[in-house]
Formats: structure tokens, sequence, C-alpha cells
């Protein structure tokens, strides 16, 4: 096997690496209720998709003080 004449530079390899970053999470409002969610899925707060309700919400129960 041959040996390579130079050194690859750490620069040079975090370079050739840059493709491989991390993208950010890209979130859009709910056109119902507007909290934030992920494109092209239903909102788990309301249940709705594109303005239409696909899953009924689940209501949390409220505790009762003493």
């Amino acid at each position: 096997m041959s040996v390579s004449k130079k050194r690859k530079s750490s620069a040079k390899t975090k370079r050739g690496r840059s493709h491989q970053s991390l993208t950010k999470v890209k979130l859009i409002k709910c056109a119902k209720c507007g909290k934030a969610t992920l494109p092209h899925q239903v909102c788990s707060f309301c249940g709705s998709y594109k303005g239409k309700e696909i899953i009924k919400p689940k209501i949390k129960k409220k505790k009762e003080g003493k």
C-alpha cells in the first residue's frame, strides 16, 4: 500500500464534513390555535390539519384542590 505524501490538515478535514451538519427543525403555526407544530402534521394540541378537525383533542382533567 502506498503512503500519502502530505497529511490532510484538520481544517481541510472539517471543511470536507461541512455537509454533514445538523439542520434546525422548521416549525409552523397551527391555523386554528396558533401553536407551533411540524409541517404536514396534525396539531397535537387541537387535533386539526389544514383547518379541519382530524382527531379529537385530549381534554386534561383538572385536579381538585383540597
